[in-house]
């Protein structure tokens, strides 16, 4: 198979199974124009987190890595009456863009939009004690991942789902000798998942618009 056919996939499944909707699209439409990187989540992957948060039941949303809020959107409509979700960026130009966007789909009320480093935000949300996270999403800077999961599983509890983008990178995750960065970041990551015993994960592989990638999902089982 090669990457335009997984593309031409991708876009039968979402013409099927993932409508066009105005506010994801205008999403999109925004964060182009305003030169964002376009490394969101697809459509079909951000019905996928929709759907897993709908089915743990979050009420609690974690997302580490806004962008123009892409994904923010897909989770927040996740939530129940009462729900909450705290999204993390880092650049304050992506995190206006991302901003207008889930202020235009309706879900401002729902979304506590934090800027500012990922590791300099997340000690100052653990230390307000507004309880666990239901579900976590990690999708910003691969090198930091093994700090945002360790953050992430202390703000869990049993039961709690943590799910990490791009964990696959083409493949080149497997190159021991790598010397990227964020490369060396995902295997450290890997590593410590396969050796901590509070949870149980896997990660599977992904092909379609975006290339050859992957999830990690995470299920916490024990106290932390």
């Amino acid at each position: 198979m090669t990457e335009p056919l997984w593309t031409a996939v991708d876009h039968y499944i979402d013409g099927l199974l993932v409508p066009p909707d105005a506010a994801l699209d205008a999403a999109i439409e925004t964060s182009t124009a305003a030169g964002l990187p376009p490394i969101n989540v697809t459509p079909s992957q951000g019905k996928l987190l929709h759907l897993l948060a709908r089915i743990q039941g979050a009420r609690r949303i974690l997302e580490i890595g806004t962008l123009g809020g892409y994904s923010t959107i897909w989770l927040a409509r996740a939530l129940p009456e009462g729900g909450r979700l705290i999204t993390i960026e880092a650049s304050p130009k992506h995190a206006d863009v991302a901003r207008a966007n889930i202020l235009r789909a309706g879900v401002g009320s729902l979304v506590d939009l934090r800027v500012g480093l990922g590791l300099e935000v997340l000690p100052r949300i653990a230390a307000e004690g507004g309880g666990a996270f239901d579900l976590t999403f990690i999708d910003a800077d691969k090198q930091s991942i093994p700090e945002y999961f360790s953050f992430a599983l202390k703000l869990s509890k049993p039961g709690s789902v943590i799910i990490v983008d791009n964990v696959v990178r083409d493949g080149r995750v497997i190159d021991a000798k790598s010397s990227d960065p964020d490369i060396q970041g995902i295997r450290r990551f890997n590593e410590m998942l396969a050796a901590e015993p509070r949870v149980s994960a896997t990660a599977i592989q992904t092909v379609g618009a975006k290339g050859h990638d992957g999830f990690a999902i995470v299920l916490v089982t024990r106290n932390i």
